[in-house]
């Protein structure tokens, strides 16, 4: 008991004298065997190209794919202890009396097959397989009592008349350790000794590691780490070799070029370098389920997956967000923070915290020590600011000075929010303290600020944002329930000269909900509906032409700006950045999931230090983000169909998501067209910011919103041919190529070709037979109908006919209105052109030189209008349309007439006077008469005979003729 106890002090002692754990602590995931429904022991892990991980467990094969657990049971049910995958996609599993391979079938779905019949019959039966290991084609499988060697469908069988105790693979060769021999390495198909140390010969090695060209690095089971060069075994001197010799290194893999994860029986995993310095220790005070690992494995993007002795626990060892804990139990919530004369300054719920920095650490995540309390001050600290190289702390007694991290009172009367500098030059004579009870002035006097009591002027109220214009000396401010204050300063900032509340009326979108900050060298509010800017000359606050292409009408309730110009800001409860570093005429929004629902709502801070080191305040400790890594770190995003089922029955997959092809395709009778299709992406650190977007083409028009649901149901499908498409994206944009899954619904017999040929030659004989009925029955009904069919005829002929008549005679009506009008036109432009005329001739007489020329000219061309024939010609084809071409007639039959000839028995036809004819031809009525009587003597017509009944009677005789 006395030697326990001992031990567990020199323990605890080492732990205190060595160097601590980085303050940033990456993601860990715990996954139970409630998670995913299997064995509590896992044994060893693997991963294949397309991401999913597997691992060896007490009742079978597991694999995750970042949303779905499945678990593959051996024939015989007995527990896997080692996998491997080789180049060709199959998963070798080693179990107790069982050796074999899962590959996918033509659905997709693993299946397994067993090596044994490849096996001599006498090496059938045998103990558990512990390790699996591939190299040049070839794979090894080790148990207690024998090695089997599978090669080009071979298995050969080495014995031992010992112990094979280890077998891994390094530097392009295959070891194992044989018990009382040493080392051997596999050469030309034998075992020869690599190494025979006496440690190799009697302690149990557990890993084999690349470590430099020509040396190995060894780790044993109760012995610690060794270097071996050559058959030159030297001890490997690490900061954790007391942990080594007492907790046991049960395995140990290489986590980049410089450093190692050791994984231990009771003391978790240790990351250590070359140089042996412990950097990094996880255990269950970090957040790990057991501290005893059976295996370790590194990822495709460099994270940790820990097989323990009761779950599995993933480390985002390669994550650009760790979480940084100032007090030991992990409880405090941090509310500001500041990096300030080599320290780190974390401002908490229950005082100031304090840790020492080296400046040479790049990502300040990767700093070691323990915060400590400053001065034991308890309470709620509120702000931390530097200015005039002080460093101001709001508390919520007052305001102190922060002196070798030592606190120094300033005003210990009122709580106190923030501060603001009265002059942008250093040293600001006097700067602004935001409190409970409004402004208070703090002087700066010999290198350290002085109280220089309340600014008066104000009634008494929290403020608790703040800006100051310097070149107006106003002083901005909010309150999240009642609007935006203006306040006038005198000169000497000692009183409010004149104050404004701005609210709804003075263009906000909302007296609630206004945040006022300093950003990009404009005083802004950030409202329910974006962020809005005060607009000098209307006097009212209008949406940010700047802001607004990026944040729109978001509400927004913090804003900060880094050196490099990005503004960080939080919706609701969610974290975001619009990044102008990479392109600063289009910058990038990116949001940072991880963190959301973390922040401390209501009293969100976040100090942009640099950009590598974005400090954020949580609700429990405080995040750190290595913003340069985070949007530099370009993974390879992907996307995975890992399921296709029959919805609602049991045993109903169709597709079991193991498929080598980028497309795979099912064929289903009609009856099963009810599918649930499943989903996921294999970036395991992004998991809370992945989200998937799926169309099934024949079905779905467009493809659907994104979501972070992992699945979709299709039910009732019609038959055909449907595509269905997944992809992925993550926070930062990147978006994965889709996926494609063909699927076929085929129709039911009834809708087949063969029978629709069926049921038509059916009903084509049935016709036929029942028209042959229908012709012998009706053979007098036809003919009855065909005599009523032919009085119908007869009957639509005449109603036809009738129809036409009338329809000729609706024609004629209106062609004659139609020339009526154009007649009536044409009498009305005569009459028109003759007032002219007349009205003309009087100036054209009394005026004499050139105006008499003008005027005769003028009267010219109103004769040659009068006399113009277009109209007649127009006037004519009418005439002709509406009476029989009567004009044709005339002229065919008595030729000798002339045009005005026929102009005068055309509109003798119309039963014109002769005053309308006069105006009509441009002549005298006289000149009409004289055209009477010459007509009448070349038609020689008698004077007894009335001229126009001579012309239809003339007409009517030649159409007889």
């Amino acid at each position: 008991m006395k030697e326990a106890l001992l031990t567990i002090f020199t323990c605890l002692s080492f732990l205190l004298s060595y160097a601590q754990n980085p303050i940033g602590l990456p993601q860990i995931v715990n996954y139970s065997n409630l998670d995913y429904k299997g064995g509590i022991q896992n044994w060893a892990i693997d991963q294949d190209k397309d991401g999913r991980v597997y691992f060896a467990n007490n009742e079978g094969l597991l694999s995750f794919d970042g949303k779905h657990w499945k678990l593959n049971r051996l024939p015989n049910n007995t527990v896997v202890h080692a996998l491997k995958i080789d180049a060709s996609g199959k998963i070798y599993v080693g179990a107790q009396d069982e050796i074999g391979y899962y590959l996918p079938d033509s659905r997709g779905i693993l299946t397994y097959h067993s090596l044994k019949p490849l096996m001599p019959e006498s090496s059938r039966q045998f103990a558990d397989i512990w390790n699996i290991c591939q190299q040049d084609g070839a794979t090894f499988f080790r148990t207690v009592e024998k090695i089997f060697y599978l090669k080009d469908g071979i298995v050969s069988v080495f014995k031992t008349n010992n112990e094979w105790t280890f077998l891994g693979s390094a530097q392009n060769q295959v070891y194992a350790q044989q018990k009382h021999e040493g080392l051997m390495v596999f050469r030309e198909g034998t075992w020869q000794t690599a190494c025979s140390a006496p440690i190799l010969k009697e302690g149990i090695v557990t890993a084999v590691l690349d470590y430099a060209p020509g040396t190995l690095l060894i780790a044993t089971l109760k012995n610690g780490l060794f270097l071996l060069t050559g058959n030159q075994l030297i001890p490997k001197n690490t900061d954790a070799d007391q942990i080594f010799n007492t907790s046991y290194i049960y395995c140990a893999i290489p986590v980049n070029r410089e450093w190692f994860a050791v994984g231990t029986t009771t003391s978790a995993c240790y990351i250590i370098d070359r140089n042996g310095k412990v950097i990094q220790h996880f255990s269950s005070d970090e957040g790990l389920q057991k501290n005893y690992i059976r295996n370790l494995f590194t990822d495709h993007a460099k994270n940790l997956w820990l097989a323990l002795d009761d779950g599995i626990d993933f480390i985002a060892f390669n994550s650009a967000i760790k979480q940084i804990f100032p007090d030991n139990k992990k409880q405090i919530s941090s509310y500001t923070s500041y990096i300030f004369n080599q320290n780190l300054y974390v401002g908490a719920s229950n005082g100031l915290f304090h840790l020492p920095i080296n400046n040479s650490i790049k990502d300040l995540s990767y700093s070691r020590g323990e915060f400590k309390e400053v001065s034991n001050l308890k309470g709620q600290v509120w702000g931390l600011q530097e200015i005039n190289h002080q460093l101001l702390l709001g508390h919520e007694d007052g305001t102190f000075n922060v002196e070798q991290n030592q606190l120094k009172p300033v005003n210990q009367s009122i709580g106190t929010w923030l501060f603001e500098p009265i002059s942008p030059i250093e040293p600001s004579p006097d700067a602004l303290a935001g409190t409970y009870e409004g402004l208070q002035l703090l002087h700066f006097d010999k290198g350290t600020f002085v109280n220089a009591g309340p600014i008066t002027g104000l009634d008494k109220i929290s403020l608790r944002f703040m800006a100051y214009d310097h070149s107006n000396n106003i002083v901005w401010s909010s309150h999240p329930y009642r609007g935006v204050f203006k306040l006038n300063l005198s000169a000497d900032h000692k009183r409010i000269l004149k104050s404004k509340l701005l609210t709804v009326k003075d263009g906000l979108p909302s007296t609630l909900g206004n945040y006022l900050f300093h950003i990009k060298n404009r005083i802004v509010v950030a409202t329910l509906k974006g962020i809005y800017e005060y607009n000098d000359h209307t006097q009212r606050f209008e949406h940010s032409a700047f802001f607004y292409p990026y944040v729109k009408n978001t509400a927004l309730h913090y804003l900060n700006e880094d050196r490099a110009g990005n503004v960080w800001f939080v919706n609701e409860k969610k974290l975001g950045v619009i990044d102008f570093s990479t392109n600063k005429n289009h910058p990038t929004v990116v949001y940072f999931p991880e963190l959301t629902s973390k922040l401390v709502s209501g009293f969100e801070h976040i100090y942009p230090f640099n950009q590598q080191n974005i400090f954020v305040g949580a609700n429990k400790g405080i995040y750190h983000i290595n913003f340069l890594k985070y949007r530099e770190q370009s993974k390879q995003l992907n996307a995975l169909l890992t399921q296709v089922k029959i919805f609602g029955k049991k045993d109903s997959i169709v597709f079991g998501g193991y498929s080598s092809g980028n497309i795979s395709q099912v064929k289903l009778p009609y009856d099963l067209n009810s599918l649930q299709f499943e989903f996921s992406s294999t970036l395991y650190e992004q998991q809370n910011t992945i989200e998937f977007s799926y169309q099934l083409s024949g079905f779905d028009k467009d493809w659907s919103a994104w979501s972070t649901k992992a699945e979709k149901e299709y039910t009732n499908l019609p038959p055909g041919k449907y595509i269905f498409k997944v992809k992925a994206r993550n926070n930062l944009g990147n978006e994965s190529k889709p996926i494609e899954h063909l699927v076929i619904i085929e129709p039911a017999w009834y809708q087949t070709w063969w029978f629709y040929l069926f049921c038509v030659c059916i009903a084509a004989g049935f016709m036929y037979l029942l028209t042959k009925r229908q012709q012998k029955q009706h053979v007098q009904e036809q003919e009855k109908l065909k005599y009523l069919h032919q009085l119908e005829l007869e009957h639509n002929e005449r109603e036809i006919m009738k129809l036409q008549n009338e329809k000729l005679v609706a024609d004629v009506v209106y062609k004659n209105k139609e020339l009526a009008s154009t007649t009536m036109h044409l009498v009305q432009r005569g009459k028109l052109l003759a007032k002219i005329k007349e009205e003309l001739l009087p100036l054209a007489n009394s005026s004499s030189g050139d105006k008499a020329a003008e005027f005769k000219r003028v009267i010219k061309l109103l004769n040659e209008a009068e006399r113009n024939d277009a109209d007649w010609e127009q006037f004519a084809i009418h005439f002709d349309m509406i009476h029989s071409n009567f004009l044709s007639r005339l002229k065919e039959r008595f030729p000798d007439l002339s045009p005005n000839d026929l102009k005068l028995c055309a509109y003798l036809k119309m039963n014109l006077t002769s005053k309308e004819i006069a105006q009509l031809m441009s002549i005298t009525i006289k000149a009409v008469e004289v055209s009477r009587y010459r007509l009448r003597k070349k038609m020689q017509i008698p004077s007894d005979v009335p001229l126009f009944d001579y012309l239809i009677n003339a007409i009517n005789y030649n159409y007889q003729e």
